[in-house]
């Protein structure tokens, strides 16, 4: 057996990763690329510009990852996204959950990242809140209610359940060509959608839906093909180097923020190693500040009042206990879940959007009571 460099391998992942985030970082500073705020901007104005540049990166990361998965690079099934188990209550109750909190805390948690690096300090109360709910519902008090209720239900399928695998199991067809063939039509009809119109055209755009659906397919190569081993040397099994899940990742932006705490509060535990979601929180903040600062947009922010603390509050809480539990968030489930093409990823991101409505339309119930 070929003797293999794990700690090389390792830094090699962690350094792409981080760099990848800068990039993403940057990116989403500079074009105000936000979940969030696209469903604030159709609910309140009509206005889908913003909701094409997610559509766009959707539809990139689903072709690029698919065509990976068709040349045999990559298998769904080897992430937290295409096993077999469909936890479609988990991915309901936690998406809508984090939906809702996104509004209150303005922002889901890559936007969080992205205006800590533009000075915003609500933000940073924000990522602490929701990296403690998140971490208490990945192993403390929310967890136990998580695996005694939601997760208690769900449908296990004789296959993964993304969608190559179940239509391959089905129709004899290799998955790997239905890969390419989902991929190719899903992914383009996504961009073709987000190009239709003359504003999903601009510059900012085309950056944004490009640019990230872009990183989202580079952290796939780099998590599930650079860094993965066959045969790790220490265990004589299969690992995906560098992943706090152990499966090859992309990005998402609810645990790897509770990872990213206990790695800061610990940091003097020699157990307590770096990781793809670690770096990757890092990177996003450390790309907004730079494009930030360079183009003058960086300024301190802080809260206006008690009832704007209360609900920065209240959404975080809801984000970290919600994201947890439907295995994301915007990112997590709506660029690198749904590039999987994962059942489960489609319901979480269908009930993130519901989510979200929800609480826009109570913003607006409260203002109209205040008058």
């Amino acid at each position: 057996m070929q003797d293999i460099d794990i700690q090389a391998v390792a830094s090699l992942v962690l350094w792409a990763t981080f760099s990848l985030s800068v990039v993403l970082g940057a990116i989403t500073q500079r074009t105000h690329f936000c979940t969030m705020g696209a469903v604030s901007d159709i609910v309140t104005m009509g206005d889908w510009t913003r909701m094409r540049m997610w559509v766009m990166a959707m539809g990139v990361a689903m072709i690029g990852f698919n065509l990976m998965v068709a040349i045999g690079w990559l298998d769904a099934g080897k992430s937290i996204y295409g096993g077999p188990r469909f936890v479609w209550l988990s991915a309901l109750v936690g998406g809508a959950l984090f939906g809702f909190g996104m509004v209150l805390a303005s922002g889901c948690g890559s936007k969080t990242l992205v205006r800590i690096g533009g000075g915003n300090l609500k933000s940073l109360v924000v990522f602490v809140v929701l990296g403690v709910t998140a971490f208490a519902t990945l192993k403390g008090i929310t967890a136990v209610a998580r695996v005694e209720t939601v997760d208690k239900v769900a449908i296990t399928l004789t296959t993964g359940q993304d969608l190559p695998s179940l239509l391959a199991a089905g129709t004899g067809v290799a998955k790997t060509t239905l890969a390419a063939v989902l991929g190719l039509a899903l992914g383009g009809a996504l961009v073709v959608w987000a190009l239709s119109r003359a504003e999903g055209r601009s510059a900012d755009n085309l950056l944004a839906g490009f640019g990230v659906g872009a990183v989202i397919v580079g952290v796939w190569w780099v998590s599930g093909r650079l860094g993965h081993v066959a045969e790790d040397p220490n265990t004589l099994q299969e690992a995906f180097v560098s992943t706090n899940s152990h499966r090859m990742e992309s990005l998402s932006f609810v645990a790897p923020v509770a990872y990213a705490l206990d790695w800061l509060m610990f940091f003097s535990d020699k157990a307590k190693l770096l990781t793809v979601g670690i770096v990757s929180v890092a990177g996003v903040v450390l790309g907004s500040g730079a494009y930030a600062v360079l183009s003058k947009r960086f300024r301190w922010e802080g809260f206006r009042d008690a009832s704007d603390t209360a609900s920065h509050l209240i959404g975080a809480l809801l984000m970290g206990v919600g994201g947890v539990t439907a295995l994301g968030c915007t990112v997590g489930q709506g660029l690198s879940g749904l590039s999987t093409l994962s059942l489960t990823s489609f319901v979480a991101v269908a009930a993130i959007l519901a989510g979200a409505v929800a609480a826009l339309r109570y913003q607006v119930w409260r203002v109209e009571r205040a008058a």
